[in-house]
């Protein structure tokens, strides 16, 4: 809402700063820190207000050291994290770009699911909260929004680099890369020739099966969205695990949104140009912001927990981010987190049965899972583990990142 106030008195009066909101660098600069005060100032008060509410956490006897001690803390913490998003995005960013309303829509979408869940276990008594074909039905709806729109609207698009020149240079920065078109293209990861289309898959049995890519393309966003989401949801274990990590995650898919809303950086990577993408720097930094503004209350020893409120919305939130600028397929490494806590549950699980119907004993690859319950029976301290988890976040994130030029 700024942004178009600020636009309008820069055209009507030519009031001196005004033109500050027209630079990407001083709205994300100021959105993150209207979420970090948000966060902070406000988050204090929301935690008061679940408290006096009684919405507190029931937990699990899982032989856990220090895990009675966490009974009764406030849960429903994500609140804050999508509050100090929502309202530094509704104030500086453009409400009509369509990435900034996917992201919103996202936002909302996953966050209500998460709410109701969270209301049953807490309200309902009912540990198990809200059942699971019901998020998943949640989850394929608005996987499947997400890849229409990213499929079918008019404004997502791309445009490749060509590489014109002239005597050795290039004619203009606009004539690099090719006309914005539709396209289902994406960017496989290390590979030199790194650019994919989804409509490969169709294609090579006939060109004329181009237009029924969605078929392969929607499927793929929905496991995206809900592999990402569930990861986010099971690393929610311990005190600052998720929020940490996903800021982490959240900075380097807000680094690939910049260099590729940008025709310089875009040109200089030699990586796809992704119009109207820039804006998405915005959301990210707002929500960095309020994870980290979160991470205030969350760290050891937390006095909130986000929730499935919180933790199903992140999740979502970073897919769609890793989606929206053509970095899905890097998810495994960015995202390595999510993937080896949801690996760990997977394989426990697995095994345990196999072990059972072939001996009649389950037996356990690991003393527990998720893969941090694990190091808790170890008797490694929590502290220890979300600070040894997040450096190993750092690491992926910047692998993920140096891919932009080792191909």
């Amino acid at each position: 809402m700024l942004y178009y106030l600020f636009e309008f008195i820069e055209q009507k009066f030519q009031f001196p700063g005004a033109t500050l909101f027209q630079f990407l660098s001083f709205r994300a600069s100021l959105a993150i820190i209207l979420s970090l005060l948000f966060s902070l100032l406000f988050g204090k008060k929301i935690i008061q207000f679940l408290k006096a509410k009684q919405i507190g956490e029931s937990v699990r006897d899982l032989g856990l050291q220090g895990q009675n001690e966490k009974a009764g803390t406030p849960t429903m913490g994500g609140i804050i994290i999508i509050l100090g998003t929502l309202i530094p995005v509704f104030l500086v960013a453009k409400l009509d770009n369509i990435y900034i309303l996917l992201l919103i829509t996202t936002t909302l979408s996953m966050g209500t699911i998460g709410l109701v869940d969270d209301y049953i276990k807490i309200f309902k008594k009912d540990k198990q909260g809200l059942k699971g074909w019901f998020k998943v039905i949640g989850q394929l709806l608005l996987g499947t929004f997400v890849g229409t729109v990213l499929f079918f609207h008019p404004e997502v698009t791309v445009k490749e680099e060509i590489r014109t020149f002239e005597n050795g240079k290039p004619i203009n920065i606009q004539e690099v890369f090719t006309p914005e078109k539709k396209s289902t293209l994406t960017t496989i990861p290390i590979i030199k020739d790194n650019a994919f289309d989804y409509s490969d898959f169709l294609t090579w049995i006939s060109p004329s099966m181009e237009k029924y890519t969605w078929i392969i393309f929607i499927p793929m966003v929905i496991f995206i969205l809900i592999a990402v989401s569930n990861g986010a949801n099971l690393t929610d274990g311990i005190d600052g695990l998720a929020a940490g990590s996903s800021a982490i995650m959240v900075l380097a898919l807000g680094l690939f949104a910049w260099v590729s809303g940008n025709l310089i950086f875009s040109d200089y990577l030699n990586i796809m140009y992704i119009p109207n993408v820039g804006e998405v720097v915005i959301f990210v930094a707002a929500f960095s912001g309020a994870l980290i503004g979160f991470l205030w209350f969350n760290t050891y020893p937390a006095t909130v927990f986000m929730g499935d409120t919180g933790s199903l919305t992140i999740g979502a939130i970073i897919a769609v981010i890793a989606l929206i600028v053509r970095k899905e397929l890097l998810i495994p490494l960015l995202c390595g987190i999510f993937l080896i806590e949801n690996l760990s549950v997977v394989l426990q699980v697995g095994y345990f049965k196999y072990t059972r119907r072939k001996t009649g004993v389950g037996k356990r690859i690991f003393k527990m899972s998720p893969l941090h319950h694990h190091y808790q029976k170890l008797g490694y301290h929590e502290s220890k583990i979300v600070t040894r988890f997040w450096i190993v976040g750092i690491i992926l994130a910047v692998l993920s990142i140096v891919t932009l030029k080792i191909r």
